[in-house]
């Protein structure tokens, strides 16, 4: 018991220490970006690389020098990053602090276990032709892919899915639009939610479709070093091999460095997503302000220190802030990365290591989305109540003006406008203004009979056929 409370106590001291709010107030949420985007993640994901660059190397019969490999051997390589521990991390850390130099650290480390493993395995097969990018390059699409596609891609496709019930639950309800702020044309409360899921899912098909690239040539992308240790070897065929052999996108033709308009690609991509979810954030803020949405109460929350009633919509506020962080952390991300000096710079490096901080802050959006929506509940009797008032009626001048249109009758927007334009004008002013018009009986029957809960155009349709279904 007392250990279990030390633990929790180092936790919250942990907790409240930490720079960042990722690491810090938000570590709850963001626990899992530390299989991606923690030092000892990317330590982990360059062991793997390394290790499988060796394997390469073994299974390459062109390349006499290669190292003799049987499976049971290469299992206990290819242990050394899926069993790899923290342990194992601060080992490189140790060895960094006397090299200076992150990745030779790591060459070093493996060195020493595969020593440990089999004495007979030649040891300068390890990072044998490679420049540190070489290694890191594969490390950080590899970790990029996998958290996208394990990580991000299911979170933000549940947010699209619950977007799209939603709109299907709600696809006849109408609701009183408003463009510039004012009341127009009515929609229903399914369609705007339809948008949003429409949009969401338009980005995660780009997310989807994210090409992964990767690199293996060397100091300047030549194989210089290569060719000259073992010009009998197709360097460039086994190059290609060994980076789609990882799940990843060959890139012929490179400085040193992957040149990173993939990264770029991809920031975009999420910056836009984050665009996408702030405007739901807001317009969901709107209605719940306009009492459109209620939101469940939280057992024990507190919505103010002052004023005891409120609920305040603070899941839709969080998310927007943390938004606006990451979508300037994304486009900075994508603008400089792919900039290099001549063959190679270290600036792409320092900024790399922003990435999980961006990412981290998109997890806790989601996560405040998520539970934003989940406490929304539709409130009818104000939709209902808002389209019967005065400046709801107005609306429909829209429709009459536009029948008059159809039926060849003379200025009908400019008489609409003398009629409604910054007046209530109502149900019995636009009724008596109908029954004076030259219009075919049917058609008059028809304007008057409208009424703004009716006047929906094909929103109810929109929403049910077009409002993306959950992917499993």
């Amino acid at each position: 018991m007392s250990e279990k409370r030390n633990a929790n106590s180092s936790a919250v001291d942990a907790a409240l220490l930490a720079v960042t709010p990722i690491d810090g107030r938000y570590r709850e949420r963001t626990r899992a970006l530390a299989q991606y985007f923690s030092e000892y993640a990317l330590i982990r994901y360059r062991v793997r690389v390394e290790i499988e660059w060796f394997l390469a190397l073994a299974e390459n019969r062109e390349f006499t020098a290669r190292p003799a490999l049987d499976d049971q051997a290469a299992a206990r390589l290819r242990a050394l990053y899926g069993e790899f521990s923290l342990r194992d991390a601060a080992r490189v850390k140790e060895l960094e602090a006397e090299t200076n130099h992150d990745v030779k650290a790591l060459e070093y480390f493996l060195k020493e276990k595969i020593a440990a493993l089999d004495s007979a395995l030649p040891l300068e097969m390890i990072h044998f032709a490679c420049t540190s990018e070489d290694i890191s390059n594969l490390a950080w699409a590899l970790m990029l892919k996998e958290f996208v596609a394990d990580e991000l891609l299911p979170a933000l496709a549940k947010i699209a899915g619950r977007l799209g019930a939603m709109a299907r639950e709600y696809a006849a309800v109408p609701m009183l639009a408003r463009t510039h702020g004012q009341e127009a044309s009515p929609t229903t409360a399914g369609k705007e939610l339809a948008v949003f899921a429409h949009r969401l899912e338009r980005q995660l098909g780009y997310l989807r479709r994210q090409e992964f690239l990767g690199k293996a040539n060397g100091a300047v992308g030549n194989f210089n070093a290569h060719r000259a240790a073992a010009p009998e070897v197709d360097w460039i065929a086994h190059s290609r091999r060994f980076v789609e052999s990882l799940g990843l996108v060959w890139n012929p033709l490179t400085t040193q460095i992957e040149s990173h308009d993939f990264l770029a690609e991809l920031f975009d991509t999420v910056a836009r997503v984050g665009a996408v979810l702030i405007d739901f954030a807001r317009d969901i803020w709107g209605y719940v302000a306009l009492g459109y949405f209620g939101q469940k109460m939280a057992a024990g929350e507190v919505g103010s220190s002052v004023m005891p009633h409120k609920i305040n919509p603070i899941d839709f506020e969080n998310a927007e802030g943390n938004l606006g962080l990451a979508i300037a952390m994304f486009q900075h991300l994508a603008v400089k990365l792919p900039v290099s000096r001549w063959q190679r710079d270290l600036s792409d490096s320092a900024a790399m290591r922003g990435i999980g901080t961006a990412f981290g802050h998109v997890t806790v959006a989601i996560a405040s989305l998520e539970r934003g929506i989940g406490k929304l509940t539709l409130n009818r009797a104000r939709l209902a109540a808002d389209l019967e008032n005065d400046k709801a009626w107005e609306v429909l001048a829209e429709g009459i003006q536009t029948v008059m249109r159809r039926h060849g009758l003379e200025r009908p927007y400019e008489r609409l406008k003398e009629l409604t334009r910054g007046r209530a004008t109502g149900r019995e002013a636009l009724r008596e203004f109908v029954a004076t018009l030259e219009l075919p009986e049917a058609a008059r029957r028809e304007l008057l009979a409208l009424e703004p809960k009716t006047y929906l155009g094909y929103a109810r349709e929109l929403a049910e056929r077009f409002a993306p279904a959950a992917k499993k």
